[in-house]
């Protein structure tokens, strides 16, 4: 009887997996059909996506800010923000990606590089698709399997892989439109940020500066995925700044991540993006300024050319990686306007940089320094030598390599003048250690140890600036490292998460906190947003511990035998009632 019936046994069983797929895809068809129909993302639209209910692009808009002109929710009703909906993405990775959306369709990345496409009103899902990465895509990502977010342009959502990938989904399917690969998996590059689009072109930034790659900015169309341009951060021999490297093929190894998204200043037509760490750590192995490493880069978005450049930190000792985004706004200078580019770096210090001309206006540190003891006129860093690491040579560093402010971005309210950032209150000791360049390993070069910053209990805090002084207006003092994005509204809010897992509301005039969010399922580390859609305002934030402090410092954030904080990735979306 089994032997007899057991083909039809098989034949039932497969027609009932079709059945189910079917079912599913019909189900998954029906639901696209009830959305409204895709908005497709225009220049003119990311031109004025400051004013657009959605949230187009990973910091809103072009400017980087961080900023909302939405008022719905407000200081005198914030402490009624309900859950509208959650989305768990069964991963036990940090999760950090900014929910991006265009009208109803959101759309939200997680590690390991899935996207997945939900309703803005309801989180109900639309599409996911899942990058199938080789077995060697690991062996060369630092400081965990992250992504930042996606782009919109036209139909398309743009997506960038750890195992250095460019992919185009079609927005309202996730079929694959285009998959364009920059450098091989495992050989030391990876890329974790979100794209920005200029002029049709997929601008983006390839890490590995703690593996020694030669990092880059490049461009793709966003219609093929044909690479464009291809701006190295590095310098080859004969090129302007080549100079300020050792002889030799140090640059082929010289570093230079560019793994934050940056901004993009229309009146100027002028692209910004943040360089990252020379490589290896240990700085004598690579004597001179080391350009472009720790700078911002002002480009060309048609060809890559750099325009104007400034060096935060040269000759980095302390991997005070600057690729912190780059700020546009405007502010007070000496009695006039000026269009500024600000930017809170790693080193601990706040700058104003003239954005049309890279001139320095004036700097001012936002935490406690002892490595860069002051910046002159014209912005040159004095720096401590006596605090330089060398091979058997301790030091004792102030902020230390996860720096007075990481990439967690900042957000620049116009209407209050202040910017708001997460910063840290962590010094260390650094020793440096020995180090040959060999493909595909680590290239340190020195080992750190964690120290709390002398004169404070805190690993972190809240902060308000002037943009047009740099002073601190605000403190919110907290016993872990803060480390989440900041996000602010026209009603006078500022909105960001902490690693216990809550998110909070501050007033952003006083730093006063207005609302605490019940604990949620995990620590956030990630960046909110927030739009509008049928008539009310949502934010939205992932709760999904994990990343880089969890794997390197675990103290910082307050995790013990006793006490870890949850794993796994959990999207809210608060409304209110």
């Amino acid at each position: 009887m089994i032997t007899r019936h057991h083909g039809k046994t098989i034949h039932v069983r497969l027609l009932g997996g079709v059945l189910a797929a079917l079912g599913a895809l019909l189900g998954t068809q029906a639901l696209a059909a009830s959305m409204p129909a895709y908005q497709p993302v225009t220049q003119a639209r990311l031109l004025h996506a400051q004013h657009d209910p959605g949230w187009l692009m990973y910091r809103r808009a072009y400017n980087g800010q961080g900023y909302a002109p939405f008022s719905q929710i407000d200081p005198a009703n914030v402490s009624k923000l309900k859950i509208a909906f959650t989305y768990k993405t069964g991963l036990k990775q940090g999760h950090e990606a900014a929910p991006i959306v265009n009208g109803r369709y959101m759309f939200i990345t997680t590690p390991l590089d899935h996207v997945i496409a939900l309703d803005a009103e309801t989180g109900k899902v639309l599409w996911k698709y899942q990058k199938k990465l080789p077995p060697a895509t690991l062996k060369t990502v630092c400081c965990g399997v992250v992504n930042r977010g996606v782009a919109l342009y036209g139909r398309n959502v743009y997506l960038t892989t750890l195992d250095n990938h460019v992919v185009a989904l079609h927005a309202t399917t996730g079929k694959v439109v285009w998959d364009k690969k920059l450098e091989d998996a495992g050989v030391g590059y990876a890329m974790t940020l979100a794209p920005l689009v200029v002029h049709g072109a997929v601008v983006v930034g390839e890490s590995g500066g703690e593996f020694g790659a030669r990092d880059f900015i490049a461009a793709l169309d966003s219609k093929t995925g044909k690479l464009l341009w291809k701006r190295y951060t590095v310098p080859s021999p004969g090129q302007p700044g080549s100079d300020t490297w050792p002889k030799g093929n140090a640059y082929e190894h010289g570093g230079g991540p560019a793994w934050i998204t940056g901004t993009y200043d229309p009146e100027t037509d002028t692209l910004f993006w943040g360089v990252g760490n020379p490589a290896p750590w240990l700085p004598t192995n690579r004597p001179g300024r080391n350009l472009y490493t720790d700078s911002v880069l002002a480009l060309n978005p048609h060809n890559g050319k750099i325009k104007w450049y400034y060096q935060y930190t040269p000759h980095d000792a302390w991997d005070y990686d600057g690729v912190n985004t780059p700020v546009l706004a405007d502010i007070q200078y000496h009695g006039r306007t000026v269009k500024a580019l600000l930017h809170a770096d790693r080193n601990g210090w706040f700058y104003a940089l003239d954005r049309v001309n890279g001139k320095f206006l004036w700097a001012k540190p936002f935490t406690r320094v002892n490595t860069i003891t002051s910046i002159k006129a014209d912005g040159t860093p004095v720096e401590d030598t006596d605090r330089l690491p060398a091979v058997g040579k301790k030091v004792f560093i102030c902020p230390s390599a996860f720096g007075g402010k990481n990439w967690w971005p900042m957000s620049v309210n116009p209407d209050t003048g202040m910017a708001y950032l997460p910063t840290l209150h962590v010094c260390s000791e650094v020793e440096g250690v020995a180090v040959k360049y060999k493909r595909g390993m680590p290239y340190f070069g020195e080992k750190p140890v964690w120290k709390h910053q002398p004169g404070t209990k805190d690993w972190g805090e809240v902060q308000a600036i002037n943009i047009n002084t740099g002073k601190q207006v605000w403190s919110h003092h907290y016993e872990n490292a803060w480390d989440a994005g900041m996000l602010s509204t026209a009603s006078g809010l500022v909105f960001s998460g902490s690693v216990d897992g809550h998110f909070y509301a501050f007033d952003g005039e006083t730093g006063k906190v207005l609302w605490k969010s019940p604990k949620l399922s995990s620590g956030i580390i990630g960046v909110p947003t927030t739009y509008t859609v049928g008539g009310h305002q949502y934010v939205a934030v992932y709760a999904g511990f994990g990343a880089v402090l969890s794997l390197y410092a675990p103290n910082l954030v307050g995790e013990t035998a006793k006490h870890k904080i949850p794993r796994g990735g959990e999207l809210y979306v608060f409304r209110l009632p």
